[in-house]
């Protein structure tokens, strides 16, 4: 799950937060590795992304612990971001 909320004006760079919570992952070596999985993905986009305060929540307990996978979902959320909010018609 992807929280963010816009940084005030003169602030121009993201940060992230991360909470990974022990009822999701038991294991410390687990919750340490989602997190340095989805820093190390925000590092790399860091410049392209708005400036903001996001906060990443692990919701579900993720089947396997793939790197590759955990990275790719974290980038989803951000491209859904990206994305221009549709009108709507009144």
């Amino acid at each position: 799950m992807l929280h963010y909320q816009p940084r005030a004006a003169g602030l121009t760079e993201a940060r992230l937060g991360l909470v990974v919570g022990k009822k999701l992952l038991k294991r410390s070596v687990d919750r340490n590795r989602v997190k340095r999985i989805i820093r190390e993905r925000f590092r790399c986009l860091r410049t392209t992304l708005p400036a903001c305060d996001f906060v990443v929540r692990l919701a579900v307990k993720p089947g396997a612990l793939d790197g590759k996978l955990l990275a790719d979902d974290f980038v989803a959320l951000l491209e859904k971001l990206r994305r221009p909010k549709p009108k709507r018609e009144e």
